[in-house]
């Protein structure tokens, strides 16, 4: 049965299997600019939220830079697996489209990596986020970078089919560029917007991290 959001009609949230409570996809590239940016600010708790949290893993790097750390996830198999490898976070079956900052409160740090491409209703997901961050605190999310002149070089090198791959089950439903995630962020009430390009040159970076701040 589809669930609602609000007006809107949604389809069921697939459940990703996780097997084992290893870093995920791209925690190579994600993990070293995240920890970088986390450790250069100052926060107003030292609370973090982990939106999509998947098996727990990053839950649990968060959590060793000095966080108390609760994680969300639709995923049964994932937030079973995340419970038993990491029972000194808090993990919890939900998804972006429910209230989370009702059930949980907000946060100093709210981290969301690699989910809201998959998201049919980003700017709804991005409002829940944004109720989630304490004020002066900061919202850390990574999307699958993309740009005029990376589209250009994937149509060139014949690659634009396997990027945009719509054939696979469960996958990428939004396409961002700087300027439509800042835009998509500005417009839920973030102040403050900067990327950070990760994964290859710049100019061909696999994902970008945004980094919102919400000052008042």
């Amino acid at each position: 049965m589809p669930s609602h959001v609000g007006e809107h009609m949604l389809p069921d949230i697939p459940d990703y299997e996780f097997h084992d409570a290893s870093p995920l996809w791209g925690a190579d590239y994600l993990w070293p600019a995240v920890r970088s940016i986390v450790s250069s600010h100052v926060f107003p708790s030292q609370r973090a939220f982990d939106l999509g949290c998947g098996n727990g893993s990053t839950a649990n790097m968060v959590s060793e830079l000095g966080f108390d750390v609760t994680g969300v996830d639709p995923s049964v198999t994932g937030i079973a697996i995340a419970k038993q490898a990491y029972p000194h976070c808090t993990f919890a079956i939900g998804s972006g489209y429910e209230d989370l900052a009702k059930r949980y409160g907000q946060y100093g740090l709210v981290l969301s990596l690699e989910v809201l491409p998959h998201c049919a209703y980003p700017r709804k997901v991005s409002d829940n986020l944004f109720q989630l961050v304490e004020p002066g605190g900061m919202l850390l999310i990574s999307v699958t970078y993309h740009s005029y002149l990376k589209n250009l070089a994937l149509a060139l090198t014949g690659k634009l089919d396997q990027h945009f791959n719509v054939l696979r089950d469960a996958g990428p439903l939004k396409f961002f560029s700087m300027h439509t995630c800042e835009a998509l962020l500005r417009s839920v009430g973030f102040d403050r917007v900067e990327f950070h390009r990760v994964g290859r040159i710049p100019a061909l970076a696999k994902s970008m991290i945004a980094v919102a701040r919400k000052d008042r």
